[in-house]
C-alpha cells in the first residue's frame, strides 16, 4: 500500500468545496482545508505508485476550484 499527502493550491474562496468534493473519492482517507502555502491537505492510499497516479490525475486534478496540486509520498526511512 502507498501513501502520500496531496498538496492542494485552490482559487481564492474554493478551499471548503474542493476539500468536501474530495473527501468524497475513493481512495482519500482525510481532505482538510488549512491555511499557509497550500489550501487543502489530502491524504491518500493506493496499491501502487501507479494507481495513485492515476487517483490524482484522473480525479483529484479534475476538481473544479484546484489551481495546482503537489504530491509528497510517505517513505519509511
Amino acid at each position: 500500500m502507498v501513501h502520500a499527502y496531496i498538496l492542494i493550491q485552490t482559487e481564492v474562496g474554493k478551499a471548503a468545496a474542493v476539500a468536501a468534493e474530495i473527501s468524497g473519492i475513493p481512495g482519500v482517507t482525510s481532505s482538510e482545508d488549512v491555511t499557509g502555502p497550500y489550501d487543502v491537505i489530502v491524504r491518500a492510499a493506493a496499491d501502487s505508485v501507479d494507481q495513485l497516479g492515476q487517483l490524482v490525475v484522473a480525479k483529484v486534478q479534475n476538481v473544479d476550484g484546484i489551481t495546482r496540486t503537489l504530491t509528497c509520498p510517505v517513505v519509511h526511512l
